[in-house]
């Protein structure tokens, strides 16, 4: 299978280094770029990148201008890297077309995750139609759930749910973070839907219910 190409955008070399070694021992391609025109230039230049990791602050153009000039003409995965944790860049990067924000300092694993999980939504992931953690199978193309060999009844959300909880297992995901990803942005109540969502999943589940950990005052975790 050909091997998949991110670029990794950060002013600071050090950091492009660290993210770059852990994404090729995960198997990727990784093309760098220091400061923001070299990101847009490399990103048209290429063609071919599945997913931009892209730093807010940087030399000649921000982040958020690399975002515009590359929206303007893709749709390819974006994260966003900062060392302000400030909401309102949080929501800026949203309206933008950011798929993942993620606040430094943060765990490369805990980067590389998210990059798989995200090509795997996108449909670029090298395990695209069966998840399987726990003695859980997901079968994304016949929608169905086997828990120790048994299926389970779920409703769309649920699966959905329970899919984007598998996709991003070890992972603490915030309510809104689960929201905007599992309901894609068009969904306006209150966020606690999520726990409703989540008793119901869990009770389903039966005893493998357990491993879908309470974040307390964040969300949820899936983790045996």
């Amino acid at each position: 299978m050909e091997r998949l190409k991110v670029l990794v955008v950060d002013d600071e070399s050090r950091m492009r280094k660290l993210v770059k070694d852990f994404l090729t021992k995960s198997g990727y391609d990784v093309l760098e770029a220091g400061d923001g025109e070299q990101a847009v230039d490399t990103f048209f230049k290429e063609k071919d990148i599945a997913l931009v990791v892209l730093d807010v602050m940087m030399p000649k153009m921000d982040g958020w201008q690399v975002c515009k000039e590359i929206r303007a003409f893709s749709q390819v995965p974006i994260i966003m890297l900062t060392a302000r944790t400030d909401e309102q860049d949080e929501l800026t990067g949203f309206k933008l077309g950011v798929d993942e924000y993620i606040a430094k300092p943060f765990s490369p694993k805990i980067l590389v995750a998210r990059i798989e999980a995200i090509l795997r939504r996108s449909g670029q992931g090298n395990s695209d139609d069966t998840l399987e953690y726990a003695g859980i199978i997901i079968d994304k193309v016949a929608h169905q759930v086997t828990i120790d060999g048994q299926p389970i009844e779920l409703s769309y959300k649920e699966f959905e749910l329970l899919t984007y909880f598998m996709e991003n297992k070890g992972i603490a995901l915030s309510r809104e973070k689960i929201l905007n990803s599992v309901w894609n942005y068009d969904y306006f109540g209150d966020a606690r839907t999520i726990d409703t969502h989540v008793k119901k999943l869990r009770s389903k589940m039966g005893e493998k219910g357990n491993i879908i950990k309470t974040v307390w005052g964040m969300g949820y975790k899936l983790e045996e």
